[in-house]
């Protein structure tokens, strides 16, 4: 029989590597909650439609990445449901902001997410078919300020924060507008009659996309057509003066806060929601693929999708790609397992019963702890301590007795006889 394996594109996130993951998801957590940011949590799968309603039916990701099929387990009568994993959470938030009509306590929504995402792409370094995104959207309707470019120019200032407070250093924050949905046309127009002389001496997809979705051109990797690229007219020279206004009022903000970023014209961003703001911050440590977390401005999306006016502004981060990079720069962090407070070795298997009794006080002090057997020999009990604790606690019949507990520490070699009831204070320091 075929020994199982995880199945390609996804892994195993094993410790210690589990705690460089939570640390990033907490310090997150921390941040978001400074900016009054709440947790919305939406499931992972969704009706296929809302994907190809709000990312759009042409991207990449609609028409060769979801992971979609027919749910059948449905009444007889019933046509069958097309189901799909989420390939990406904004959609799914809004979704959400219009099924619970949040829009209606008038309030700005500022939500994020952290989780799984599904898409079937090329498994490679720091893309999986299933990986985790950290994400945040800020929607709600015109009158609370969703439309304002303070709005932009906060999330931008937020992340900025996240990405220093995780310690990565050395970020650059790319920027650009693409403009209205009536800017997005004109350009798309534009594109599409620059592209028919020189559509067919680029790639496939490209080919493709010159005729289906002209902007999404812009998005190639391919190194032979960048030079293509380059002479294609920029996104900025179709913008109205809203748009125009709109972005200089985001940057003018950025530069008061101090927030460094660098204009890139040919930055639109892979979905067909993104209205106006649109931004990347990259990272060297990462080579080709070095985008560390993306995002835009998406204020027709709800319209999109059957709801209310509510202009929105949001971003994804990708975990995978932001544990390499922290990786990359602090190669040892997660080198070993963090030590517990204190490993209890009981002398004797009679004692095993006592031993996870005096675990139970110290765990309820807040220490963690490491609870040997007593069918260990005292030998083994301290190799095995000495490997994940910074002291050992002997308990024999005579500490039992006492309630004076023998404990050695393994930073200094000092062995030391503590009473039972100081010994949580102890550990602790």
């Amino acid at each position: 029989m075929a020994t199982l394996k995880a199945v390609r594109g996804t892994r195993d996130l094993l410790p210690p590597e589990t705690e460089l993951w939570n640390r990033i998801e907490a310090t997150a957590r921390q941040v978001f909650a400074r900016y009054h940011f709440g947790e919305i949590r939406t499931p992972i799968f969704e009706d296929t439609s809302l994907f190809a309603r709000s990312v759009g039916e042409e991207t990449d990701i609609v028409s060769k990445e979801m992971y979609t099929w027919e749910d059948r387990a449905r009444a007889l009568s019933e046509k069958a449901q097309s189901l799909t994993l989420r390939p990406e959470n904004t959609a799914g938030v809004v979704r959400a902001y219009i099924e619970h009509k949040l829009g209606e306590s008038g309030q700005l929504q500022k939500l994020y997410y952290i989780g799984p995402q599904f898409r079937r792409e090329r498994p490679q370094k720091g893309r999986y078919r299933q990986f985790w995104q950290i994400g945040a959207e800020v929607i709600g309707p015109p009158f609370a300020g969703s439309e304002s470019p303070l709005r932009d120019a906060e999330v931008l200032e937020m992340l900025a924060t996240l990405l220093d407070e995780l310690g990565i250093d050395g970020w650059n924050l790319e920027l650009n507008s693409v403009g209205s949905s009536a800017d997005r046309a004109r350009y798309n127009d534009v594109l599409r009659a620059a592209l028919v002389e020189i559509a067919p001496k680029m790639c496939a997809d490209c080919q493709r996309r010159a005729v289906t979705n002209p902007l999404r051109v812009l998005d190639c990797k391919v190194p032979e057509d960048q030079p293509i690229i380059d002479t294609l007219p920029k996104i900025t020279d179709s913008l109205d003066q809203e748009s125009k206004d709109h972005f200089a009022a985001v940057t003018a903000a950025l530069d008061a806060a101090g927030v460094p970023y660098k204009l890139n014209p040919r930055l639109v961003r892979g979905l067909d929601y993104y209205t106006r703001t649109t931004f990347e911050f990259t990272h060297g440590g990462l080579g080709a693929q070095n985008a560390l977390l993306g995002g835009g401005r998406y204020d027709g999306l709800s319209e999109a999708i059957g709801g209310p006016k509510a202009p929105g502004i949001g971003f994804a981060m990708g975990l995978d790609r932001l544990v390499l990079t922290l990786q990359a720069t602090e190669p040892n962090q997660d080198a070993a397992p963090p030590q517990v407070h204190a490993y209890i070795a009981p002398l004797g298997e009679n004692l095993n019963a006592a031993a996870l009794v005096l675990a139970r006080e110290l765990r309820r002090a807040g220490l963690s702890i490491e609870l040997g057997d007593g069918s260990f020999r005292l030998k083994k009990s301290f190799e095995t301590a000495d490997k994940v604790a910074r002291r050992i606690v002997i308990l024999g019949e005579d500490e039992l007795q006492s309630g004076i507990l023998t404990v050695k520490d393994f930073s200094t070699g000092t062995q030391s006889k503590i009473p039972r009831a100081e010994l949580a204070s102890f550990l602790a320091l």
